[in-house]
């Protein structure tokens, strides 16, 4: 399936399943996205905003010039998704999961990134700004990325125990 220059507004594709779909200089808005599996697929010039994503599958697929604005995209997974000028903001991605994908033309901004799951991810160049850290996983992935001040007291949870470091709770 292909896809280009088209805007999709209000649409159901919860519970689809693409292979090899490609969607180009597209607009999706208030759309459900849900539990949508897509393979080997590719998303470029395109924007989402205010989308239910939950549980959205897109694997080895690739994302090259994409905004997702204030998508829930709790338990989605993008596992060895290639993304190229990628802006996450104001989304939900608790337990999101980014196993083996390539993250260096990435930003997240103002994302809930609880239980985020980045193991194996290539995160050289990856901006993290204002964004929830508590419970990410795969933290040592996390190499090379830039994370905003304010977000690395919640991420030193995750680094401490992720170099075996043990951390006491003052009584």
């Amino acid at each position: 399936m292909e896809i280009d220059t088209c805007r999709m507004s209000s649409v159901d594709l919860s519970g689809g399943r693409l292979t090899r779909a490609m969607v180009t200089n597209a607009v999706i808005d208030r759309s459900n996205l849900a539990n949508l599996q897509a393979m080997n697929s590719s998303l470029i010039r395109v924007e989402l905003t205010t989308n239910r994503m939950t549980g959205i599958s897109w694997t080895n697929g690739r994302l090259r010039d994409v905004t997702f604005w204030d998508c829930r995209l709790d338990l989605a997974r993008f596992r060895s998704t290639t993304a190229s000028n990628v802006l996450f903001a104001g989304s939900n991605l608790r337990q999101a999961d980014f196993q083996d994908a390539d993250l260096r033309g990435a930003t997240f901004e103002d994302c809930d990134l609880t239980g985020v799951q980045f193991s194996g991810a290539k995160m050289d160049g990856t901006r993290l700004l204002n964004c929830v850290l508590v419970g990410v996983n795969g933290v040592m992935s996390m190499a090379g990325a830039a994370v905003a001040s304010r977000d690395m007291v919640a991420l030193a949870y995750s680094l401490a125990g992720a170099v075996g470091i043990t951390v006491l709770d003052e009584a």
